[in-house]
């Protein structure tokens, strides 16, 4: 479970620029939820990502990941129980390396190093059936360094390097706004079949409200540090897209966009 708590943050505080973006915010993510949110730009979907990874200071709050307070935690501890798919396809995986050789750190994530070899080529057949369902080809690239793969083929494999250790929370960081409709639809398929077999307790933020609607379980939407719409189960299985687009409309008006 994820609990953020009282949580506060400020930017450029004590400038004329100061803005006060999350004020006393609460949200409540029960364990193996899937939460998408939405929200136009400067909302805070992503300063809410990053308060809970440990990108950003907080200004007041806590934020608790089953029942442990990780607010005083550096980034690179939360990371140890949290994966994160970011929209850039190359950060989620070393370039420089080959596919298998990705996997293999990823699958080792937490475990202590010794002088044993990096990579066990035993495994080779095991990551071959992880790649093969994508469709994607790289089953038979185990041995091809990442930063010659497309932005789909990287962003497929960060999100399978994001889950193959255990994980206490997954956040997906706008992971399909770099790719083509079609590399989108993939990647989503690939989201959903993981968040249900390994019943991953995930946090996505995006700007394809048809994604927003069609995955997860439960949706909210921001607008400047707060939740102003929050549906889940069949509340959020009755919207439809038209509703959800009128929203942002009246928002736009409202606020002489």
């Amino acid at each position: 479970m994820l609990d953020v708590v009282d949580l506060e943050k400020y930017y450029a505080r004590g400038t004329v620029d100061e803005t006060h973006l999350f004020k006393n915010f609460n949200l409540t993510v029960p364990e193996g939820q899937f939460l998408t949110i939405i929200g136009s730009n400067g909302s805070g979907k992503t300063s809410l990502l990053n308060a809970i990874c440990g990108d950003i200071p907080l200004d007041g709050g806590r934020v608790i990941l089953d029942s442990e307070d990780i607010s005083k935690k550096k980034n690179f501890e939360r990371y140890a129980t949290i994966g994160r798919v970011f929209q850039d396809p190359a950060a989620g995986t070393c370039p420089s390396m080959t596919i298998m050789e990705n996997l293999s750190i990823a699958e080792n994530k937490g475990r202590r190093f010794d002088l044993k070899r990096g990579v066990n080529q035993s495994r080779g057949d095991y990551y071959r059936s992880l790649l093969e369902p994508l469709g994607l080809g790289l089953e038979n690239k185990l041995n091809v360094k990442v930063d010659s793969l497309s932005g789909g083929q990287r962003q497929a494999l960060a999100l399978l390097v994001s889950t193959m250790a255990p994980l206490k929370l997954l956040i997906l960081d706008e992971h399909t706004a770099a790719l083509d409709p079609k590399t989108q639809q993939i990647t989503m398929d690939l989201t959903g079949k993981l968040v249900e077999e390994k019943d991953l307790t995930t946090v996505m933020v995006t700007h394809n409200l048809r994604h927003a609607l069609k995955y997860g379980d439960r949706l909210i939407m921001l607008h400047e540090g707060d939740i102003i719409l929050d549906k889940e189960g069949p509340e959020k299985q009755a919207l439809v897209l038209e509703d959800v687009i009128n929203m942002f409309n009246e928002i736009s008006i409202e606020y002489g966009n």
